[in-house]
């Protein structure tokens, strides 16, 4: 089975419970479609785990950017020419980090060694910008937030990084016909005219499924083949 969740949020607890819920099973694939870290305590330690299934394929949210940028700098050598690069642009990108809920991770961050630093670094630049999914017949595009300045005409990776991970998409457009958009990043609470707040949206090929966990809101996940959701 392919299973879809997004925007955990550091929420260690709510990530294994829900693994547990879907029987998730190494003849499953799990795709996460970004925010894993920020906001809650633990986000660091659900991407050690994620490391070690190779069945868990990750895509790329805002907050690992944000994260991201931030580490290198962290870990590199102090040099003049570092300093200047840091008034350039780092303390900038640290405190828009810090005011998005970055604190956590980064005292979670001063915990590790060098080396877990290092691996956990290696494993987010390595996060995918997009995933397609066949499933049951269907046709999936999964992505962070969306496709700004989107086309159906306009191949997947002509999008740049900026386009798929920080602008939600028109929920009330349909943009493919044959195809269903998966995102996270925008709480479903957030939707206007969302009937269900704190539960997967679905409406004009769209399939919207942070359920607002970030937020004190739930924690969703939708088996692709059937359709069937889960929430903890």
């Amino acid at each position: 089975m392919n299973y879809v969740l997004s925007d955990i949020h550091g929420h260690y607890d709510k990530y294994t419970k829900m693994l547990e819920k879907i029987g998730f099973s190494d003849a499953d694939t799990l795709y996460v479609l970004g925010d894993v870290v920020d906001r809650g305590p633990q986000g660091l330690r659900i991407l050690q785990d994620m490391m070690l299934r190779g069945n868990v394929l990750p895509v790329i949210g805002n907050h690992e950017f944000m994260a991201l940028q931030c580490m290198k700098f962290l870990v590199s050598e102090v040099t003049e020419k570092s300093i200047a690069g840091a008034e350039r642009g780092f303390i900038e990108g640290f405190a828009s980090w810090q005011m998005n809920g970055g604190g956590s991770t980064l005292d979670e961050f001063r915990g590790l060694s060098r080396e877990e630093r290092l691996d956990i670094m290696d494993y987010m630049g390595e996060f995918a910008l997009y995933e397609t999914v066949r499933a049951a017949g269907k046709d999936y595009v999964l992505v962070h937030a969306g496709l700004s300045g989107f086309s159906e005409k306009r191949p997947l990776d002509d999008y740049t990084l900026a386009e798929l991970i920080f602008v939600s998409p028109d929920y009330g457009r349909v943009y493919y016909k044959d195809k269903y958009l998966v995102t996270g990043h925008l709480p479903t609470r957030a939707i206007l005219g969302n009937p269900s707040p704190d539960r997967i949206y679905r409406a004009n090929g769209h399939i919207a499924i942070d359920c607002g966990c970030g937020f004190g809101g739930d924690f969703g996940c939708i088996c692709l083949e059937s359709g069937e959701e889960f929430y903890v």
